[in-house]
């Protein structure tokens, strides 16, 4: 397998989970907002990522959300499901689960916590590679999260294993990306993270497309972002640019962090698939909600809150 034996290109969201308040998966929400996001022009759909609150979630419950993500799309483009494990058998039970719900692929990132070396690294997709079984593998680089990196020399190597077929570059490093993207885009489609941040440049510089946590919130600004680009109508883009990075920075600062911010505003504007985060994440309340209400009105515009914050405050018990 190669990049061509794949079609996967343009704005595949990066979908988050929403909880009920007492931690049962809301799967009614999560598929309105499958069906949302795909009516709002995205072309793909990459769940139990890092935005989808993998780590919050047992093997079965993620065996589901693969099943509902498989069942949302309707064959309306690929469901590529994440299966992030510091152990290689849960990696590939979880690629086994997402090949029997039908998904189009797998997001496989390496292990976390316990730091390794470049040689671990490739070792340990070596045994997923060897097991995926006709799946198709995009690798995850979210140094951030995962603690271990893939560099652009770990990605030369990667690329030319049988299943890899594609790179989610999140590592937030312009360079690192873009060195990624030089050396493996003739084997390997190479999708750029965080296109709020410079997905513009990640574009103009032959990204195969954007995958992000904002279409989320901001829907179709952020798929627009892809298309302009690609047409070459860069006021459009730089102006769609500089709105992502305003909310990038209003997502991470003033006591909030991105995924509880993603889903807090996703209830303040009324959006299906918020919800509540699961412990040890804490759903927004005080002045960081305020801050985002307040933010979101800013940079979106004032029509954009639809749930009277009162009801926020409450609900989170604040």
């Amino acid at each position: 397998m190669n990049r061509n034996s794949i079609s996967w290109s343009g704005p595949m969201p990066a979908i988050t989970t929403p909880f009920h308040s007492d931690g049962a998966l809301d799967a009614a929400g999560y598929m309105a907002n499958i069906d949302r996001l795909m009516d709002a022009g995205s072309t793909g759909i990459v769940a139990a990522g890092c935005t989808g609150e993998f780590w919050a979630m047992n093997m079965a419950e993620r065996s589901e959300l693969a099943r509902l993500t498989v069942q949302a799309l309707r064959g309306r483009g690929p469901a590529i499901i994440g299966t992030g494990a510091i152990r290689a058998p849960e990696v590939i039970e979880q690629i086994h689960a997402a090949r029997e719900a039908g998904a189009d692929g797998v997001l496989v990132m390496p292990p976390y916590f316990a730091h390794l070396t470049e040689g671990e690294i490739i070792a340990h997709y070596e045994t997923i590679d060897a097991a995926a079984s006709g799946m198709p593998i995009m690798v995850y680089n979210i140094p951030g999260n995962a603690g271990n990196a893939i560099t652009p020399a770990i990605a030369d190597r990667l690329v030319d294993m049988d299943h890899i077929v594609a790179i989610k570059e999140s590592s937030s490093d312009w360079r690192n990306f873009h060195e990624t993207l030089l050396r493996v885009r003739d084997r390997a489609r190479v999708f750029c993270g965080p296109s709020s941040v410079f997905g513009v440049p990640a574009v103009l510089a032959g990204a195969d497309g954007l995958i992000d946590c904002f279409p989320n919130v901001w829907a179709p600004g952020c798929l627009d972002l892809w298309h302009v680009a690609r047409a070459g109508r860069m006021d459009e883009a730089l102006a769609l640019q500089r709105t992502g990075l305003a909310l990038t920075e209003l997502f991470t600062t003033g006591g909030r962090t991105l995924y509880p911010a993603t889903k807090a505003a996703m209830n303040l504007m009324g959006l299906p698939g918020g919800g509540y985060p699961r412990p040890p994440l804490r759903p927004l309340d005080g002045a960081a909600l305020d801050g985002l209400a307040t933010g979101l009105k800013s940079i979106l515009g004032a029509h954009v809150i639809t749930t009277e914050i009162q009801e926020l405050h409450h609900a989170s018990g604040t």
